[in-house]
C-alpha cells in the first residue's frame, strides 16, 4: 500500500508562457510510461514545434522544474509525480528526412521508425535503433545503444534549445559520449538530430532487423509492463559478468514485492504484472542492488531514470 502523495504547486498562476501547443494540468503520466505506473504532471506541455518550445522555456521563471518524456520506455515516474513543467515532444517534432548518406530525425520520431525508413531507402548502419525501444531525442541524451551500435558511432550533430531558449547545434565533441551518457547542456530538450548511414541492399538491411527482432522477442520480456535494461553492466568485474548474470548469482531472478517482479526471461528487466507502483518497481531494483551487493561485492547503476516525487512505501514484503 502507498501513502497519497500530492504536488506541491510549484508554477505560480499565470507564470506558463502562452504557446500554440498544449498545456495540461495535474496530467496522469502512468498511461505514457511503459512501466503503466507512476504519478500526475503539474503541467504537461506539448509544444507544436522548435519556435514554440523556444518560447516555453524562454517564458518559464528560472525556478520551474522542468522535465522532458519521450516514448517513457526507460523511465520510471514516481509516484507522488513531477513538479513543474512536463514536456512531451510530439507530431511537431517527429518527421524524418532521408539524405543519400544519413538521415535527419526529430527527436520524437521513434527509433524504429528511423531504422525503417532507412532500410527503405537503402541506407545501412542505422539497424541497431530497431532493437531500441524509445525516440531519437532520448537516443541522443544517454547514448543508446544495442546490437553492436550506439548513437556515439552514428551521430552528425544534434539539435535542442536551452533552457533560457536558446537554439543550439551540438557536434559529437560537444556532447562528449560515454557508456550510456551524453553531455546535453543542463535543462536543454535535443530537437532533432543527422544520423549517418552509408548505401546498402535493403534485403540485407531487413535480414539484419529481423534477425534483431528474432532476438529481442527470444531473450527479452518486451510485451510485458517493462523499462527495458534496468542496470548498467558494470566496467570492470572479474570474469566479466553482465549486469543480468551479478543479478542471478545474487537469487533475484523472479523476486517480487507487490505488483513488481524480476522478469524470470532476462533479470535484468523488472515487470508491472498488473498492480505495480512506480514506488515498488523502484524499491524492488534497490532491493535487488542490494543482493547482488551482498553477494558479489558489486554495486550495480540504474540505466533506467528515475524521475519525481517519492511516495512512501508501506506494508509491502519482499
Amino acid at each position: 500500500m502507498m501513502a497519497a502523495a500530492r504536488i506541491e504547486t510549484t508554477v505560480p498562476t499565470g507564470a506558463l508562457p502562452s504557446i500554440r501547443g498544449r498545456v495540461q494540468a495535474n496530467a496522469p503520466l502512468a498511461p505514457f510510461t511503459w512501466f503503466r505506473a507512476g504519478g500526475e504532471a503539474e503541467f504537461l506541455v506539448r509544444p507544436a514545434d522548435t519556435d514554440d518550445l523556444a518560447t516555453l522555456l524562454r517564458g518559464l521563471p528560472a525556478t520551474t522544474p522542468v522535465q522532458v518524456i519521450g516514448a517513457a520506455s526507460n523511465l520510471i515516474v514516481r509516484d507522488g509525480g513531477l513538479p513543474g513543467v512536463t514536456i512531451r515532444l510530439a507530431r511537431g517534432f517527429s518527421t524524418i528526412a532521408v539524405e543519400p548518406d544519413g538521415v535527419i530525425a526529430g527527436a520524437a520520431a521513434l527509433d524504429l521508425t528511423v531504422a525503417e525508413t532507412a532500410a527503405a531507402a537503402g541506407l545501412t548502419g542505422l539497424e541497431f535503433l530497431s532493437g531500441i525501444p524509445g525516440t531519437i531525442g532520448g537516443a541522443v541524451a544517454m547514448n543508446a545503444g544495442a546490437y553492436g551500435g550506439e548513437m556515439a558511432h552514428v551521430l552528425s550533430w544534434a539539435e535542442c534549445v536551452t533552457r533560457d531558449g536558446e537554439k543550439r547545434r551540438l557536434s559529437p565533441a560537444d556532447l562528449a559520449f560515454g557508456y550510456r551518457h551524453a553531455n546535453v547542456p543542463p535543462g536543454s530538450v535535443i530537437t532533432r538530430a543527422r544520423l549517418a548511414a552509408k548505401p546498402g541492399a535493403t534485403p540485407v538491411i531487413v535480414a539484419k532487423m529481423a534477425d534483431i527482432r528474432a532476438s529481442r522477442e527470444a531473450s527479452q520480456p518486451i510485451r510485458a509492463r517493462t523499462g527495458g535494461s534496468t542496470f548498467r553492466n558494470p566496467d570492470s568485474v572479474p570474469g566479466g559478468m553482465k549486469a543480468w548474470e551479478l543479478i542471478d548469482a545474487a537469487g533475484c531472478r523472479g523476486l517480487t514485492l507487490g505488483g513488481a517482479a524480476v522478469s524470470e526471461k532476462h533479470c535484468n528487466f523488472l515487470i508491472n504484472t498488473g498492480s505495480a507502483t512506480a514506488t515498488e518497481i523502484e524499491a524492488l531494483g534497490e532491493e535487488v542492488r542490494r543482493r547482488v551487493k551482498a553477494a558479489t561485492g558489486v554495486d550495480l547503476y540504474w540505466e533506467i531514470r528515475r524521475i519525481g516525487v517519492p511516495a512512501i512505501l508501506k506494508e509491502a514484503s519482499l
